[in-house]
């Protein structure tokens, strides 16, 4: 029995103890306070409104210079020399390349011995003729003899002058085995060799004027009513990015019946660093349409489809709300919007990979900048 009340204070303590855990931990739950609300997070937004936007198509285009020139032998023979390289810059009148000419250097020889040949008889019917006049008129020829002797003159005359005149076709002949830039330009691929026989059907080379170039544009032709003179060209490389604006100056009258196209064709300005026969992007304006503009990084796309966040007015501010959109062709750094916005709502530009449905966010305006192109 002694053992048990030694024990009975101890037990008393621990039930007070515990009691008093109690009380503490109820006064504690009473004491805090209820839990706060999200806090909205600032974004920076625009405010839709409609602008005017180009509405047009793009085609694949070549590049060719208004000045080419294929370079073609207009003889038969060797090439002794090739005195330039591709992509050599050449002026008017330079020698790219020369052919065997000794076969025609003894051509123009022969004819020369033709000529003096024709020239000493002509000298020698001359002087018989003079001969023969004086003779007549003494009295001591006939008429007949003296007209043979005028008639021997005038043929060998003849033969005198052809001979001449072939000489000289012989010379110029001559001038066709030097390959000479017919303008100033840049040459070409050089397919042949030097010690290539080559032949009038041969390609030697090309040579193109850098700065006279202009986009070969092929419309389809259900677009054949709507191509015209004067309307805009956007010049884009191949990945999308503006390489410079010109517009349309010729349509042909015709379509193509290999390609059922009409063609167009663009001048391209000098200060541009295109070739000739690149490949380009050329799309034409056909006509301008007020739409809303969307920035480039505003939009995210989910499964192919393009969406982003409006700040959506709920209760005393704004939440974060996602909207599906069709979006048309990227115009430097924007989209244009085809569908699910409207002028007036407010397009959230940043924080985005932060945002969720239902999100509370607090509008700013973006700081002032550069417009956009």
């Amino acid at each position: 029995m002694k053992s048990l009340t030694l024990r009975e204070p101890r037990l008393a303590t621990l039930v007070l103890s515990l009691v008093a855990s109690t009380v503490v931990l109820a006064g504690c739950q009473k004491a805090a306070p209820p839990a706060s609300q999200m806090q909205a997070m600032p974004v920076m937004t625009a405010t839709v409104s409609n602008s005017a936007v180009p509405t047009g198509e793009t085609y694949v285009s070549t590049v060719k210079s208004r000045r080419s020139a294929t370079m073609q032998p207009q003889v038969d023979g060797n090439l002794t020399r090739i005195l330039v390289k591709s992509g050599d810059a050449v002026k008017a009148g330079q020698l790219l390349m020369t052919i065997d000419p000794l076969k025609q250097i003894a051509t123009v020889e022969q004819q020369r011995g033709s000529e003096f040949q024709a020239k000493a008889a002509a000298d020698y019917a001359k002087i018989e003729e003079n001969r023969q006049r004086q003779l007549f008129e003494a009295g001591v020829i006939s008429r007949d003899a003296y007209d043979q002797a005028v008639q021997s003159l005038g043929n060998t005359s003849g033969a005198y002058n052809a001979a001449v005149q072939g000489t000289k076709t012989q010379q110029q002949q001559l001038a066709y085995y030097q390959i000479r830039a017919p303008f100033a330009g840049i040459v070409g691929d050089i397919p042949v060799h030097q010690g290539d026989y080559v032949s009038p059907t041969t390609l030697l080379t090309t040579v193109d004027e850098p700065t006279d170039l202009e986009a070969y544009i092929y419309v389809p032709t259900e677009r054949s009513r709507d191509i015209r003179n004067g309307l805009p060209v956007d010049i884009l490389d191949t990945a999308g990015n503006l390489i410079t604006h010109s517009t349309i100056d010729f349509v042909s009258p015709q379509v193509d019946n290999g390609l059922q196209s009409v063609l167009a064709k663009a001048p391209i300005p000098a200060s541009t660093h295109i070739r000739t026969g690149q490949i380009v992007n050329a799309r034409v304006i056909y006509s301008t349409k007020q739409m809303p503009t969307v920035p480039v990084l505003a939009v995210t796309r989910v499964g192919g489809q393009s969406f982003l966040y409006v700040a959506q007015p709920k209760g005393n501010g704004f939440v974060a709300h996602q909207t599906a959109v069709g979006l048309g062709d990227v115009l430097g750094n924007s989209y244009p919007v085809l569908s699910g916005l409207n002028p007036g709502d407010k397009v959230i530009l940043s924080g985005i990979q932060f945002l969720q449905e239902g999100v509370p966010v607090q509008p700013l305006s973006p700081p002032p900048g550069p417009p956009q192109s």
